[in-house]
């Protein structure tokens, strides 16, 4: 395992976690954050699939991560899911545009590891539990205001967002407004090519058209037609 730069909120909290010795420490829970400053202070796990308790841990604890696993140290602190629930968060927020229309939630963000800054929120429109769904990156500097399950932009729409995944139909879509971009394009000087290419011919028709008139007539004593 290597130690990490970046990640991302999901890939934390699907982790098993561990300590440096292998010792297992249950399954990623949640995300404990400070939306007002846009930083991941750590997460919570769940010991076992039952039962309320729960650790919760710092971010300056991770150690390492490779797929599906993390590895921590010291401490985790005790804590219990009511008091979690109480914890502020942004992620599964809605996020509304200048319309006041809501164009999707706020389902991960990606997080600096050695300072825990949320480089940037993903937001999908359709549900984040279907797969394959699409996901668009927004900077934290793009929110105007943060109010408990949702926020405010000053967006109009989803697409005025850099693309981080796309779905299969999102790829479509994209593809064939590149394609209707393109065929303009494919137009231009058609129309003078056309006419080069008429020229072209007659000219090379009027140069072949002497030589046959000035063919000489096959010279024979007999009727071809008798």
């Amino acid at each position: 395992m290597a130690a990490l730069a970046n990640l991302a909120i999901s890939g934390l909290l699907r982790a098993r976690v561990r300590t440096e010795d292998g010792l297992d420490l249950g399954l990623g829970h949640m995300a404990w954050m400070h939306p007002p400053c846009h930083r991941l202070l750590g997460w919570s796990t769940r010991p076992s699939a039952f039962g309320p308790a729960r650790n919760v841990w710092r971010l300056n604890q991770l150690v390492a991560m490779a797929e599906g696993e993390v590895i921590v140290r010291g401490e985790a602190a005790s804590s219990d899911q009511e008091t979690l629930v109480l914890l502020p968060t942004l992620l599964d927020a809605e996020l509304f545009g200048a319309a006041e229309v809501c164009l999707g939630r706020l389902v991960d963000a990606v997080v600096e590891v050695r300072s825990g800054r949320i480089l940037h929120y993903l937001v999908a429109r359709s549900d984040p539990r279907l797969p394959g769904s699409s996901r668009w990156r927004l900077d934290p500097d793009r929110l105007l205001d943060q109010q408990p399950g949702q926020v405010i932009t000053s967006l109009r729409e989803l697409d005025d967002l850099p693309l981080e995944k796309a779905s299969i139909r999102q790829q479509m879509l994209r593809r064939t407004k590149q394609w209707r971009d393109q065929v303009p394009d494919s137009f231009d000087g058609f129309e003078d090519r056309l006419r080069s290419w008429g020229d072209r011919f007659r000219d090379e028709a009027e140069d072949q058209a002497p030589t046959a008139r000035s063919s000489p007539k096959p010279e024979s004593d007999e009727d071809p037609w008798i």
